[in-house]
């Protein structure tokens, strides 16, 4: 059993070097971080169970309800068009999870918004993982991260929401870094093997940075990403604490603390549900799926729905999503130091360029 752990465990790092040439990580200190992932999401599980109920907890829960009903109201509004039935999701494991109905599009002359909008408080702790080799330090803060150019794809609306796991209070004045691939599975600012972007480390396309209100909650418009060669469908996010905004709308350089690094997924049915729609049909490079994702299956957990609650906005996919998360972290860590987050580049006013150091930590630009 050990030999065959062992050989799954090197077959899915090889799987992950093709998808992300440059990431690379050692089997013994990869078993070690699960270890210590699992028993600290038992611990976060715990504290959010103490404080969940809380008179400011549930308080912060009818907040968001009421902010993502109106959301998606406003966004239905905008089209002019009605939505479908809903239902709630109620289980604990990826293949639960994957099963689960994470589509809370419904009528609103029909539905109680609790059941729909609501993010339950004992399964919101995301473990901290990889930020893989195309994380760029640099970008703008915006709300709207799709540009003109290589941006085609399904519009969605992005709403997430931070949560310290030890007090169930919100954590405002964060700065939180959204990347992702277009809808033919390219990122921008890239330009090596395995991704070569249209204007390569000048480019900025869905990227983008934005704070934490009052209630911890940031939100991005952006489409829905496309895949690449063995990696899930998926979504970076990275939370910066006590970093400095300068002047021109970008963050100073290496400022300030790591406080979460993970990735958002999306059930099958609406990966594929997207991925029938243009741009995305275009794309030929064969599909991993969730089970198939070591980072997928390492979210995932009974603590931990990797998954994201969304809401089509229209009648039709093409017309846009709404998608939320609630994510609980420890807002007193700092993964800085940690073999898991990566700098592959920089953009500045005159452009973007490589890390020297390819793709580990660096104490900033060498110009």
């Amino acid at each position: 059993m050990q030999l065959i752990h062992a050989l799954f465990v090197a077959a899915l790092l090889a799987c992950l070097a093709l998808a992300h040439p440059g990431e690379k990580h050692n089997p013994a200190h990869l078993k070690r971080e699960i270890a210590a992932q699992k028993a600290w999401a038992a611990h976060g599980k715990r504290a959010l169970n103490t404080c969940a109920r809380s008179e400011s907890a549930r308080a912060l829960q009818a907040r968001s309800i009421k902010r993502r009903e109106l959301k998606t109201r406003e966004l239905r509004e905008k089209l002019a068009q009605s939505g479908k039935s809903h239902a709630r999701r109620n289980a604990n494991e990826l293949s639960k999870w994957e099963s689960t109905v994470h589509n809370k599009t419904g009528a609103y002359s029909s539905y109680d918004p609790a059941a729909v909008f609501n993010g339950e408080p004992s399964c919101i702790l995301a473990p901290v993982i990889t930020d893989g080799p195309y994380y760029i330090w640099g970008e703008y803060v915006r709300q709207n991260v799709v540009e003109e150019a290589y941006s085609q794809g399904v519009p969605m609306h992005v709403e997430i929401q931070y949560i310290d796991v030890n007090t169930c209070e919100p954590l405002p004045d964060l700065f939180v870094d959204i990347w992702q691939a277009n809808a033919t599975g390219v990122y921008s600012g890239i330009s090596e093997q395995g991704n070569y972007a249209a204007d390569g480390w000048n480019s900025t396309y869905l990227r983008g940075i934005q704070p934490t209100d009052k209630d911890g909650v940031a939100v991005f418009d952006t489409i829905f990403p496309g895949h690449y060669s063995g990696r899930a469908t998926h979504t970076h996010l990275l939370v910066h604490s006590n970093a400095t905004l300068l002047p021109n709308g970008t963050l100073l350089v290496n400022t300030g603390s790591i406080t979460h690094n993970g990735q958002l997924f999306f059930n099958e049915k609406l990966r594929s549900a997207v991925e029938a729609a243009s741009p995305y049909n275009t794309n030929t490079i064969e599909v991993t799926s969730n089970a198939e994702d070591m980072w997928a299956k390492q979210q995932a957990s009974s603590q931990y729905d990797p998954f994201v609650d969304y809401a089509y906005i229209g009648d039709d996919i093409s017309d846009g999503l709404f998608v939320w998360k609630q994510i609980g972290i420890n807002s007193t860590a700092d993964y800085i130091n940690n073999s898991y987050y990566a700098i592959a580049g920089y953009i500045q006013e005159d452009g973007g360029f490589e890390n020297t150091g390819a793709h580990s930590f660096s104490a900033g630009p060498s110009k």
